[in-house]
């Protein structure tokens, strides 16, 4: 049974920092593409950034690269998202999510709520 356990989210002040952490289990986790997707209230799921979890390459869109850094620990099967300089937009839920736009996504975690206050 896949499962995906987010954690890390919290209260934080505009310009601060968080890191989001992604237990994985029940399938290979260092052969898998993962990503953190976001949605904030009342808007629709937005891709925050994905990684190869066997090259390590990684995306980012745009209104978070030099701001936020995706890696992973494949021997804990951990997926993270160190997030800097945190702006009130990037106020969401973060899902940990298993898959890739291409093919769909297979799996989502549950989310970890992130709020930025100005």
């Amino acid at each position: 049974e896949v499962q995906l356990q987010a954690s890390g989210g919290g209260l934080v002040q505009a310009g601060g920092s968080l890191r989001l952490s992604c237990a994985a289990s029940g399938f290979t986790f260092g052969m898998s593409e993962m990503n953190w997707i976001r949605q904030a209230p009342g808007k629709g799921p937005e891709w925050v950034s994905s990684i190869n979890t066997r090259s390590g390459i990684s995306y980012y869109t745009d209104s978070v690269k030099g701001r936020f850094t995706i890696s992973r620990d494949n021997a804990k099967s951990t997926l993270y998202l160190q997030m800097n300089s945190l702006k009130p937009e990037d106020t969401a839920w973060y899902y940990c999510v298993l898959g890739t736009a291409a093919i769909g996504y297979e799996f989502w975690g549950q989310g970890t709520l992130v709020t930025v206050s100005s």
